[in-house]
This record gives C-alpha cells, structure tokens and sequence, in this order.
C-alpha cells in the first residue's frame, strides 16, 4: 500500500464534505473547492475521516493512491485554514503594488509591469513595497501563481536581483576577476 495513499484524513469542525461518485466537493468557512477522484479510485466517508482506496495494485493505481490523497487533505487544510506565499523583491527602485485585483510592478524595466491575479488569490504588500504575500485556499493555483511572478524577473545570477521565494537562497556567480 501506498504510505500516504492509506493515512485517514481528519475532517475539522466547521468542514462539510460532499461525494457523490467520484466527485468530491469540500465546503469550509474560507471557501469551497471541488475535484473529481482519477481512474477507479473510491473515497469513503467515516467517524470524521476520509480514506481513499484503491482498486488493485498496479502501478497506475499505487500512484493515483497517494496523489488523491494529497490533493483532498489539500482541499480540506485549505477551505479551513487557506494557504500563503510570501516573496521578496530584492533590487534597487523594484518594488510592488496591489492595485484592485492586479499587482503593479516596478522592476528595472522601462515600464511598469501588471499582473492580473486570478479569482480567489489575494496579494498584500507591506509598507517597503518589497515584501509580497499571497494567499488563497487552493494550493496548486496558489503555486502558480508565486512561479508566474517570479517569472517576471527572475533572481540575476550575479547580483541576486529580482523577485524570488521568502528565504529562497540564491548562489551567486563571481564576476569577472579583472585584469592582473
């Protein structure tokens, strides 16, 4: 059996959960999300937990096991608790700004850079214009997003400047030695 395919997930208080088929809707005090379970996997409602099963051990299956699972313990952390994303926008002049439902930035470009957040993502920038927090409940598009914007300028391999992860540690290139 799969290791996390096989783990119970826990259902907290305020956290209703829907099945019906293979369809799997999670309804929390942050939000709702819905996904359908891949190939023949079951999932089945008891005491407060879920447990996803699988229907034979071939390898297809052992890998949609633990997938499923993931992704429904993903669903309910997020509808209850929601998740974040912190960046940082390191250089000098490059900073952010949260304008309605799209992110203003100024990264050493000769024009301003916008980046329209999608539904159910929200940004704050905190008052250095440096530091940007995503947050939203569900966690894959939450992800893409944080890699869309540190898409936009890239950490420079030499001087570390540009838009990368909270605590994300960049190695840097020595530069060129000069003449002798």
């Amino acid at each position: 059996m799969s290791r996390i395919g096989k783990k119970p997930i826990d259902v907290p208080k305020g956290v209703n959960i829907k099945i019906s088929g293979r369809s799997v809707s999670v309804k929390g005090p942050k939000g709702e999300l819905s996904w359908e379970l891949p190939g023949r996997m079951e999932i089945k409602e008891a005491d407060g937990r879920l447990v996803i099963e699988r229907p034979d051990d071939s390898r297809q299956n052992k890998a949609l096991h633990g997938l499923s699972r993931s992704l429904v313990s993903n669903m309910v952390t997020g509808v209850s608790q929601g998740y974040t994303k912190a960046m940082e926008i390191v250089g000098v002049g490059y900073r952010a700004q949260v304008q309605g439902g799209k992110i203003v930035f100024s990264l050493g470009y000769s024009h301003p850079v916008e980046y329209a957040l999608p539904a159910g993502i929200s940004a704050e920038v905190d008052k250095k214009q440096t530091a940007l927090t995503l947050t939203g409940i569900d966690k894959q598009k939450l992800g893409q997003v944080a890699a869309d914007i540190k898409a936009l300028r890239s950490p420079d391999a030499y001087k570390g400047k540009g838009i990368r992860y909270a605590g994300e540690r960049i190695k840097l290139k020595a530069g060129k030695t000069g003449k002798k």
